[in-house]
């Protein structure tokens, strides 16, 4: 199951492997920071490839957030390679 938080993301983006990501390590920092908030559980920007990615856990299930119609949205981490 993939989640999708309403905030609308206005922040530069990059594609990396089929996956919308953040283009800057300070934006994604922030929305990392936004999203820990939101769960209640520590966020990271961790940079993917070309871009920065959004990475914590939800549940204890080890989750990575990407970005999909300008709204962040749960990838599959499958697809990320440091």
């Amino acid at each position: 199951m993939t989640t999708l938080f309403a905030t609308p993301v206005f922040d530069a983006t990059v594609i990396f492997e089929g996956n919308e990501l953040f283009k800057g390590q300070g934006s994604a920092t922030q929305w990392a920071q936004k999203l820990a908030a939101e769960i209640g559980s520590p966020v990271v920007a961790r940079k993917i490839g070309t871009g920065w990615a959004l990475c914590g856990a939800v549940d204890g299930v080890d989750c990575v957030w990407g970005i999909y119609g300008q709204r962040l949205k749960r990838i599959d981490d499958a697809n990320s390679n440091d």
